[in-house]
């Protein structure tokens, strides 16, 4: 396999009995590369993290991380990667520090480079301050930073975030991604799983899952370009009336409520336009307003889930 890889992928299969979670994916990581797996729930993210960390052996289909198998080199596998699983795997009764130095021994660190390490990634991740307090009394946004740096602290070419922001404040989210772009900079291969579109964003590439199937894979512009048209956005009072005249018009191809409007994909942008306005005032449903937007990765996202509904 190719080396400027870290990960690599071919028709990867995963049986639970007769469930399917993962259904012969394939697809290459590039090192240094921050990559994103999206998908609704159930599609098979995390069973697709857990395949690649050798916490499960794939029925069929092969694979290499870090140059090594996933069938064979599990636990080769785990000494050589980073994991942060959305429930945070900390020790409650345990200090910031305590944690780390942990986490340090786990990976086989010395004790010596154990505490050089801890004080490096409790400055990085303002930490510092909060040593001494136990983990119990952090909170989320905090407790997320310490579980990113005992995922790091043996230094791992790749690292694994499944969900990691999950219940996390904005600003917290922020400064998460911010940590994230700082390794890849500093050349840390990352695959991470999320349930926040605009996150997406953040990656250098994307794969779109649908009930354990790759439907999907590109840059996230790249995957903004499959809608094939171009966005209209519908302020009305009555969003949910108003979807059902909208997603009756021919000219549509996908529609779906975005807050407090409507994104209908359409290839006739102005023709689109004045079909909706006619359908909606039939209805006595207020327009308030009606403009073309720029796709958004989830109008890709609803648009390329559909075509495989053949909705």
């Amino acid at each position: 396999m190719d080396t400027d890889f870290a990960i690599e992928v071919k028709n990867l299969t995963r049986d639970f009995g007769d469930f399917r979670a993962v259904d012969d994916l394939s697809f290459q990581v590039r090192r240094g590369e921050i990559f994103g797996f999206l998908g609704p729930n159930g599609a098979g993210k995390s069973t697709m993290i857990h395949l690649l960390t050798g916490l499960l052996f794939p029925t069929s289909g092969s694979g290499k991380v870090a140059g090594l198998d996933l069938a064979r080199q599990a636990k080769q596998i785990k000494r050589q990667i980073g994991y942060m699983s959305q429930r945070f795997s900390l020790y409650e009764d345990l200090t910031v520090e305590e944690n780390l130095l942990f986490f340090g021994g786990i990976y086989g660190l010395s004790p010596a480079r154990s505490r050089e390490r801890a004080r490096e990634l409790m400055s990085r991740m303002d930490l510092s301050d909060r040593r001494r307090d136990l983990t119990r009394h952090l909170a989320k946004g905090l407790r997320q930073r310490l579980a990113l740096a005992s995922a790091i602290i043996h230094e791992p070419a790749i690292l694994f975030l499944d969900e990691p922001t999950s219940g996390v404040d904005p600003v917290s989210r922020r400064k998460f991604w911010d940590l994230i772009y700082d390794m890849a900079d500093a050349g840390v291969t990352t695959l991470v799983t999320s349930h926040y579109l605009d996150e997406d964003e953040f990656c250098d590439h994307l794969a779109l899952l649908y009930q354990g199937r790759l439907i999907a894979l590109g840059t996230p512009q790249e995957l903004k370009a499959t809608i094939g048209g171009e966005i209209l956005a519908i302020y009305t009072d009555r969003l949910d009336e108003a979807f059902e005249v909208v997603r009756s018009l021919p000219q549509v191809v996908t529609v779906a409520i975005f807050g407090n409007r409507l994104h209908a994909a359409t290839t006739n942008l102005e023709q689109t336009q004045e079909m909706v306005r006619q359908a909606l005032e039939a209805r006595q449903i207020t327009i308030r307003r009606l403009a073309k937007v720029s796709p958004t990765l989830e109008d890709a996202f609803i648009a390329l889930i559909s075509r495989v509904r053949g909705v």
